[in-house]
């Protein structure tokens, strides 16, 4: 497809399927509200921005979402092949998780300035993982082989699969993975 693409990839508002690891210590209804909220935020923040074409990649395939936006879904198999097929669509394209508070449209626009200069781009997390990854069109064939996801391996991993391309890194952000996270956002 042409033109720059930003994909935020989220799972549909259910309760009992959204941030598991949050709803085992703060409750499935906070993760659903944190969840619901987040992505509501991120497609009024990001989703209409002219620089770039917005679309929700969401999961379940089957599940209907009113958010306003072009909408694909995911497919099957892991994290890593999900990513891989999605952000495969698009000549340069930059793939954002649903729980990053701090995302803003300068972040996606340093993402796309980065792909000018190096093939892949990622946006670190405070725990080892990323909270962006986009890729040129010059990328590895299986840039997500043998990640270890959701640990602090996540992002090592990842750039392992790079050995040959020019890496951009952005500033270190954190996610939202617990009650301890939720708390100091004052939700």
């Amino acid at each position: 497809m042409k033109g720059d693409a930003l994909i935020l990839f989220a799972r549909a508002p259910r309760l009992g399927t959204v941030k598991r690891r949050l709803a085992r210590e703060a409750g499935d209804l906070a993760a659903l509200r944190f969840h619901r909220g987040q992505v509501a935020r991120l497609v009024r923040r990001l989703g209409h921005d002219r620089r770039w074409r917005f679309l929700l990649a969401a999961t379940p395939d089957r599940a209907r979402w009113r958010a306003g936006v072009a909408l694909q879904r995911q497919g099957g198999g892991d994290l890593g092949e999900r990513m891989a097929r999605a952000l495969g669509r698009h000549r340069r394209a930059v793939l954002i998780g649903s729980d990053i508070p701090a995302i803003g449209p300068a972040d996606i626009a340093a993402a796309f300035r980065a792909l000018g200069r190096a093939h892949a781009v990622f946006g670190p997390s405070e725990d080892g993982g990323y909270w962006l990854v986009g890729f040129g069109p010059r990328r590895p064939e299986h840039p997500f082989a043998r990640v270890r996801w959701s640990t602090e391996h996540a992002l090592a991993d990842t750039l392992a699969n790079f050995p040959r391309h020019r890496v951009a890194l952005l500033r270190r952000l954190r996610d939202v993975d617990h009650a301890a996270d939720l708390r100091e956002l004052g939700r």
